[in-house]
């Protein structure tokens, strides 16, 4: 199950506006070029940032998440229509045959049981043409990014001013668990979204992808948080 600040459509259509300015999703499409990719299936789109932004760049696009108001976000912006999007787990995309999947942000780790993180790996592998890559980010565990989590934050949105805050709630690694409360000026209305992500180690994640068949080309350090983020880039055989 998504969580609420990705499926409750007033949060939704203020995700953009709290997320901040995204360049890590520059690299991205940078990385796109680096690989010569044409076509492009995005895990876990959210709100079609890179999805709109791949097919403005005239590659073909496949976007899929689970949640519906992130979805519908996405539809509204520039190049959505030139993007397949389709409301559903990963698998929902299939068949589909592509030259790039990508998950970007935290998707990676949104995944927190074993099982899970092997469907959604198998999941690309079988939507990859051979040769094809599968790119995606993952914390590192051992720089501790949520000790400095804990922020409260006013942001100006087409809704009007909204104050968000975020505790964390438990670290049991590999879990870490969070509380995102947004608090809307305009009327008062307080909604609170907890998510828990999971830190898989950097052998874990080579192990997972050796497991699903992938051949690990490069691990590169992520260019928006150098020391803190890795990114995978593997490619099926």
């Amino acid at each position: 199950m998504p969580d609420l600040h990705f499926t409750h459509p007033r949060l939704a259509a203020v995700y953009d506006v709290v997320d901040g300015e995204r360049s890590d999703l520059l690299a991205y499409l940078s990385l796109a070029g680096e690989l010569g990719a044409t076509s492009l299936f995005d895990i876990g789109c959210g709100t079609g940032s890179l999805a709109c932004g791949a097919a403005t760049a005239g590659i073909a696009v496949t976007a899929v998440d689970p949640a519906a108001a992130s979805v519908e976000v996405a539809r509204a912006k520039a190049g959505a229509e030139k993007v397949r999007f389709i409301v559903g787990p990963a698998g929902a995309a299939l068949p589909l045959e592509v030259e790039l999947v990508t998950m970007t942000g935290n998707v990676a780790q949104v995944f927190l049981g074993d099982e899970e993180w092997s469907e959604v790996l198998g999941v690309a592998h079988q939507a990859l043409t051979p040769g094809g890559h599968l790119v995606f980010e993952s914390r590192q565990p051992e720089a501790r990014a949520w000790e400095a989590w804990t922020t409260r934050e006013r942001f100006e949105t087409a809704a009007g001013a909204v104050e968000v805050s975020r505790e964390v709630t438990a670290v049991k690694l590999p879990f870490v668990s969070f509380l995102t409360t947004y608090r809307f000026e305009e009327d008062g209305a307080v909604l609170c979204s907890a998510s828990t992500l999971c830190f898989r180690d950097r052998q874990e994640l080579e192990a997972g992808l050796a497991a699903a068949g992938f051949d690990i080309e490069e691990v590169r350090e992520a260019p928006d948080r150098p020391g803190l983020e890795l990114v995978f880039i593997a490619r099926r055989p």
